[in-house]
């Protein structure tokens, strides 16, 4: 997606994007025989969760054309930690104190790594914790709604509002990819729509709480692909922070799996 905005405007590289997921998703609701979304008691949600998520969208791929891949990504990681707070107000989940130092061990992480006292892209790096607050309020989402909608009815749903409210803006931001941007931007649709359905699927299956600081594991991919295709090398600060992430991260499935073991042998 890095690579594309620098030639694309985002609607359209989202539209694309959203429209390839909607195929995909509807060809499998379709062979599945998963009941209509159009029936659904729950479109509000799926609507507002539309919303929440093209906000993030927006916001974070607008930030992308003036940071790096670690320290946009390493920012965006501020989500997991409101995403603790929303599990408990609005899934009513019972967060342990492990789960609570995991994440504002990873949002010190956040906060040492985006380093605001001296960054020179202010605007650049509020969009991306705006993009932060939006992802956390739609995971939520997506744990609320999975109790009662399949993934790919979310996904399909999703998508759909995504393509219309993008394809609105295509006739003053449309521009015609070449060969390599067509073939960057199916191979987008394609890879997300993978992504998508996995991450739908672990927050039908575990608690939120649990599973948002997982994300940030997705950093060390940030700094390598980073590293690789752009030759970006992270300051001293992102690496500092990105090592508070990952091993408050590491200390949760270390004391999470510790749990499911007890509980397993005191059931025994």
């Amino acid at each position: 997606m890095k690579w594309l905005v620098a030639d694309y405007a985002v609607p359209q590289i989202l539209f694309i994007r959203s429209v390839i997921i909607v195929a995909v998703a509807g060809f499998m609701v379709r062979r599945l025989r998963h009941p209509s979304i159009l029936k659904s008691a729950h479109r509000g949600s799926l609507v507002l969760r539309a919303m929440l998520m093209l906000g993030a969208w927006m916001a974070y791929y607008s930030a992308a054309r003036h940071l790096g891949l670690a320290e946009i990504t390493t920012m965006y990681f501020s989500a997991p930690i409101i995403v603790i707070f929303l599990s408990i107000l609005v899934l009513k989940e019972n967060v342990g104190p492990m789960r609570w130092f995991a994440c504002f061990a990873g949002f010190a992480g956040v906060i040492v790594a985006a380093n605001p006292t001296q960054s020179p892209s202010l605007g650049p790096t509020l969009m991306v914790l705006f993009a932060g607050f939006c992802w956390a309020w739609s995971t939520v989402l997506v744990r609320l709604v999975s109790r009662f909608e399949s993934t790919l009815n979310q996904m399909m749903a999703t998508s759909f509002l995504f393509a219309i409210a993008c394809g609105i803006m295509l006739p003053w931001v449309w521009k015609s990819p070449d060969l390599e941007g067509w073939a960057l931007m199916l191979g987008l649709g394609a890879v997300s729509a993978l992504g998508q359905f996995l991450l739908y699927e672990g927050y039908r299956h575990a608690p939120a709480s649990t599973l948002a600081p997982m994300e940030y594991s997705g950093l060390v991919w940030a700094f390598l692909f980073g590293y690789l295709i752009w030759s970006e090398i992270p300051t001293v600060n992102v690496v500092a922070g990105a090592v508070l992430i990952v091993c408050s991260s590491l200390l949760l499935v270390w004391w999470e799996r510790r749990a499911v073991l007890a509980s397993r042998r005191m059931a025994a």
